[in-house]
């Protein structure tokens, strides 16, 4: 008879990305007693980036999960431990007679509980795996599967922290209730029902209050990081604006004329802006820039990893195109296209919300003018575009309609003068205005 030893294999939260140092568990994919594969979905985080699956490198049983739904960890620190699978022949564990939960069963109950909860937060994923299907656990209509009955005297088991939390809000006492999970656990439908019961009948509707105080909500997620990098930006850098009016009436002419050549190809005009831009960080290196404050050294970049805001739903967050400079105008469109699909279905990798060079926000899309753009730190520059309308323009003494936008152009006063970000600022305009300019950098 063969004896096989329980190894434990201890998976610590790994690192996620550039300065991410720590990460809120979202939802577990799994649970105690469950069997897992070589990177297999384990859980879902949330970091200061964006949401992340994490993939668990060993296989076996899981033997123990570190902390909980809505726990912050750091990295480094304890998330799962999982055991080797039982070997092949060998005797099944006896189970524990009932009334006593199994600690598998224990653990699906409180997954279930805290899936009930409606704090369960649909994120990004990270890009490499598709998301598994989140486990639902329904009750079975079997006599196996039926709440066990409670012993005269015996208290009632409690648990999810949810569960425990809900009945101290509400004033219900545990004790007096009938649980109807496995064993003599109480779950949450117990304490709704008994809330439910205790509430008095709806009387006639009161006149509306002053608030004694204001809604507050958390800075956590993507807005707390939003927050986060622009006080610093704020903060750290010696900004400055300026802005200038264009007419962007051959650049619409050039954007159409590209999009005639070969039906069907789609080139919108942040591609178009994103291809100037490039081209003007080619003439004005000194923007595409860093600020290395403690050593006070200016670091200029020979690659320009072009980032562009993208407006989802959980909030603005800015994709980074890789080596922009190395792309043609059709290529820049389909990757800008590529990472706004994937930030909008949040499916962006984190590893693609870093590592910018210089930021390029077409705000125009929320129907504004202009703006005074914030710098996204530690970068040097940032563009911004407003909406292009019909405006009266003057083209060779002659009075006419264009369509004319604004833009504006935020810099880090210690990477250059005055005169260098106008100088990059008017090539822009002048692009924008004659885009055959660009001709002359091919």
């Amino acid at each position: 008879m063969t004896t096989a030893t329980r190894e434990e294999q201890l998976f610590r939260l790994p690192d996620l990305g550039e300065g991410l140092t720590d990460a809120e568990i979202v939802e577990w994919k799994v649970a105690v007693g469950d069997t897992v594969t070589i990177d297999q979905i384990v859980v879902e985080v949330e970091t200061a980036k964006a949401a992340v699956e994490v993939p668990v490198p060993y296989a076996g049983t899981v033997l123990r999960l570190h902390a909980e739904a809505g726990t912050a960890l750091g990295v480094g620190e304890p998330l799962i431990t999982v055991g080797a699978a039982a070997p092949v022949g060998a005797a099944a564990p006896a189970k524990v007679a009932a009334p006593v939960a199994e600690p598998a069963a224990a653990e699906r109950y409180r997954e279930e509980e805290q899936a009930g909860s409606g704090n369960v937060l649909i994120g990004y994923g990270t890009g490499h795996a598709p998301a598994p299907r989140r486990r639902r656990r329904r009750a079975a209509t079997t006599a196996a599967t039926a709440p066990a009955p409670v012993a005269e005297g015996q208290a009632p088991r409690v648990i999810s922290p949810l569960v425990r939390r809900l009945a101290r809000d509400h004033g219900i006492d545990l004790a007096a209730l009938a649980p109807t999970g496995p064993a003599g656990v109480v779950l949450r439908r117990d304490v709704e029902e008994a809330v439910a019961r205790k509430a008095p009948a709806p009387a006639e509707p009161a006149p509306a209050a002053v608030p004694d105080g204001p809604v507050r909500i958390p800075l956590r997620g993507v807005r707390k990081a939003v927050a986060d990098k622009l006080s610093r930006s704020r903060t750290e850098i010696p900004d400055a604006t300026t802005w200038v009016d264009v007419d962007a009436t051959g650049l619409l002419q050039a954007k159409k004329a590209l999009e005639a050549a070969e039906p069907g190809r789609r080139v919108g005009l942040l591609a178009l802006f994103a291809r100037i831009c490039v081209a003007g960080l080619r003439r004005f290196p000194e923007l595409n820039a860093a600020v290395d404050a403690e050593r006070r050294e200016i670091l200029r970049f020979d690659e320009v990893h072009l980032g562009f805001a993208a407006q989802t739903d959980r909030g603005l967050v800015v994709p980074v195109v890789r080596d922009a400079h190395r792309l043609t105008t059709v290529r820049l469109a389909a990757e800008l296209a590529r990472l706004t699909e994937l930030a909008r279905t949040g499916n962006l990798p984190p590893d693609r919300l870093t590592g910018g060079t210089f930021t390029l926000n077409n705000y125009g899309v929320f129907g504004v003018d202009g703006s005074t753009p914030i710098i996204n730190h530690p970068e040097a520059a940032l563009l911004g575009v407003g909406r292009i309308v019909d405006k009266p323009w003057v083209v060779d003494g002659e009075l006419t309609v264009r369509k004319v936008t604004q833009l504006s152009f935020s810099f880090d006063h210690r990477v250059c003068d005055g005169g260098t970000a106008g100088g990059f600022l008017r090539f822009v305009a002048d692009c924008v205005e004659r885009p055959a300019i660009l001709l002359a950098d091919l």
